[in-house]
């Protein structure tokens, strides 16, 4: 069956290229691993607080380390992608993570599952950065938020197949259960390391090489027609710096162009103009604010809310977290396919508007539930139903649209580094999120933690509103101009030379 995805207003709908999806797919399989790393652990923190008798303050470390690990290499990501490639950061990705869920498998104390959720954690920010960034650079311009949300739908499938886990392996021994949960993930990992070989390298990250040529083969498999391909390349040289006339072979790429690790990171961080100041705002900004609002608490403490909301049973809390994976993978898929047609800021409204309103519906059921004498039946279904809402807005909106906004609202010099920066400060609000809640839960209620994720819906919806581009394309304006002007700077220095 052929399907088709709706290309910028004013064109005609676009055919999907099964090529260039077929590579997408397979770059975000890390995505998926990720993901039942995430789901899983939410189930396995039963069973290891049981047999290793940790503290609350210990599952909170375990659950959150991973972030912050993951902070560490989302940041060597950008440079390894710059140096190694797109295709080969993600066979590093895969062996990294391999290595972290053997251990977290064999773990036979606290401190060698925490070792083994670390060495993880630094795969998934190699992973978190590097999949968005090359289903991006693989694909069209008209079908580049389609698979650039694939790694989105990767980790939504995962936690699903994280929590279904849970329930597959729970009736197994103390020991062995939590083991195989964790474990399990090695398998995938090393298949995929394997499989991803087979791929072709980003056509973008070709070019920056000066591999013009192969550049240009890969091109003509990931576009529709040779007119496509030619408009893409002749545009990635132009960004490149490469002058027209050049030959599709090796060509000499001017170092000023190249991605030079000071040279880059000065340019974002250090001494940007006000183009680039303003890219690196909005995408962290909404990177920021995708787990400020609370979604780690729903995914790694699911049971503990529905604990709170009056499901005590070990089998219907485990069950409960797979209606949130189930959530989760409907509406991020429905998201995919629509996110091209609506845009990115249309998303953002909609779903940060629909997350307040859950939130703030919860904490109120949650608070009631607290002061409650006796079980509340409507506040147990209520506060079910506003965390399935909450869920449902947030994968319709900003859960894929953070990564597709980061993936390609930077020039293509600044995009590995750009990223990067976004995912960092991903995984650092998601690790303060996953390493706060049980703490704040204790010091405010668990009512009153979601009141504040609640405020910053708020706060983000202001975000969007005063600093976020008002079409897709402003992503693309502002891309433009900025390389416009460095071209232009190049070109009036070598007059002066």
């Amino acid at each position: 069956m052929t399907m088709e995805i709706s290309a910028a207003k004013g064109e005609r709908p676009r055919k999907l290229n099964k090529y260039a999806c077929g590579c997408a797919i397979v770059g975000s399989m890390i995505s998926i691993i990720f993901g039942y790393d995430t789901g899983v652990m939410s189930g396995a923190m039963i069973f290891i607080k049981e047999e290793f008798t940790v503290k609350e303050s210990q599952l909170e470390v375990l659950a959150g380390i991973l972030n912050l690990c993951a902070l560490v290499g989302s940041l060597c990501a950008g440079r390894a992608s710059d140096y190694l490639g797109r295709r080969y950061t993600i066979v590093l990705a895969a062996i990294i993570f391999m290595f972290g869920s053997v251990l977290m498998g064999y773990a036979p104390n606290y401190n060698v599952l925490l070792v083994g959720r670390c060495t993880a954690g630094v795969g998934v920010g190699f992973a978190l950065m590097i999949s968005p960034v090359y289903a991006a650079e693989i694909s069209s311009a008209n079908t580049r938020g389609f698979l650039s949300s694939l790694p989105e739908i990767g980790i939504s499938s995962g936690v699903l197949l994280g929590y279904i886990s849970n329930n597959v392996f729970a009736g197994l021994s103390l020991r062995l259960g939590w083991r195989l949960m964790l474990g399990i993930a090695a398998i995938p990992s090393l298949f995929l390391a394997i499989g991803i070989l087979w791929m072709p390298e980003s056509p973008r990250w070709l070019i920056m090489q000066g591999r013009v040529g192969e550049a240009k083969k890969i091109l003509k498999k990931v576009c529709d027609t040779c007119e496509e391909a030619e408009e893409m390349l002749q545009a990635i040289k132009k960004a490149a710096g490469i002058e027209e006339s050049c030959k599709d072979d090796l060509v000499v790429i001017p170092k000023s162009n190249k991605p030079q690790g000071a040279g880059v990171w000065r340019e974002l961080l250090l001494k940007p103009t006000p183009t680039v100041r303003r890219m690196l705002i909005a995408g962290v900004g909404v990177h920021f604010f995708e787990h400020a609002t609370g979604i780690e608490a729903v995914i790694l403490y699911g049971p503990r809310i529905f604990k709170k909301a009056g499901v005590h049973a070990r089998n219907k809390l485990l069950l409960a977290t797979v209606g949130v994976g189930i959530t989760k993978l409907t509406f991020i898929t429905i998201s995919t396919f629509i996110i091209d047609k609506v845009g990115r800021r249309t998303l953002l409204l909609v779903s940060l508007t629909g997350m307040f309103v859950a939130l703030t519906g919860l904490g109120t059921c949650l608070t009631v539930v607290e002061h409650a004498e006796e079980k509340l039946l409507w506040a147990l279904v209520m506060s079910l139903i506003f965390v399935y809402m909450f869920l449902m807005f947030f994968n319709i909106g900003i859960c894929p649209v953070c990564w597709v906004y980061s993936a390609e609202i930077f020039p293509m010099k600044l995009r590995a580094a750009g990223a990067s920066i976004c995912v960092a400060v991903n995984r650092l609000t998601n690790a303060t999120v996953s390493m706060t809640f049980l703490s704040l839960s204790e010091a405010v209620t668990m009512g009153g933690a979601v009141y504040l994720y609640a405020g910053f819906a708020v706060a983000a919806l202001a975000f969007v509103i005063f600093v976020c581009q008002r079409q897709r394309e402003g992503a693309w304006r502002i891309w433009r101009n900025y390389s416009v002007k460095v071209l232009s700077m190049e070109r009036r220095g070598k007059r002066m030379q």
